[in-house]
């Protein structure tokens, strides 16, 4: 397949069939990274028969240099700290820990708007299948993984339908195991390889989720 998908819902059908092995096996959790991610991992969620939850993560910049990730805060306020990062620029745990709680509050309201007040999926022992809706650096996915990995699941698999190639190749280290379904060689950006990538807003995601969680389908 070397043209553009039509949407986030023909994308999702596409990386589904490459997940095909997941398909009804009840110790799998698709996690979805909002918003871009929802609509693609309904559809996956949907053909595998899988539960759909949301796994948010907000960057924490380093102070006066935002743009450079120090660690990052995910769903259930787990952090995740950027060693290398943390380590040569010699920034204190608390000043980690003060980024994070400034974090803390804008996370749960979002992860209240979005599960609507459903608690979050049990994750320990289970096979997360980690979706957006592609990976170009793939700062946000990374500390996914990092914070992901602290809630003790058995397996992480990243999924995306498309992504550089460098980069679904890094992730094969470090997560389980990578799903890219497209890693064309001119690349350049996710939104171009969407004949429609416009944005998903909070409604959609709401919708999808509520959906996902009643075990409807959509018309």
């Amino acid at each position: 397949m070397n043209r553009p998908f039509a949407n986030r819902v023909e994308a999702g059908q596409v990386l589904a069939e490459l997940l095909a092995a997941y398909r009804g096996r009840r110790d799998v959790i698709v996690l979805a990274l909002p918003r871009g991610g929802v609509p693609v991992a309904y559809e996956v969620a949907q053909a595998l028969g899988t539960p759909l939850d949301v796994f948010l993560v907000r960057k924490l910049g380093v102070p006066g240099h935002e743009e450079l990730a120090m660690g990052a805060i995910a769903s259930g306020g787990v952090v995740a700290v950027n060693d290398d990062v943390v380590e040569a620029l010699k920034i204190s745990p608390d000043t980690v820990m003060a980024a994070a709680e400034s974090e803390r509050p804008e996370l749960s309201r979002r992860e209240a708007i979005y599960r609507g007040g459903r608690p979050p999926l049990e994750l320990s022992g289970k096979i997360a299948i980690l979706i957006d809706d592609g990976l170009a650096t793939g700062s946000s996915m990374r500390a996914a993984v990092a914070a992901l990995r602290k809630k003790a699941p058995s397996r992480i698999v990243v999924a995306v339908p498309i992504g550089a190639a460098s980069t679904c190749a890094e992730f094969q280290a470090i997560a389980d195991e990578c799903v890219c379904a497209l890693t064309p060689d001119n690349f350049r950006a996710v939104g171009l390889w969407y004949d429609d990538f416009s944005q998903t807003d909070d409604e959609e995601v709401c919708d999808l989720l509520a959906r996902a969680a009643q075990g409807e389908t959509l018309s």
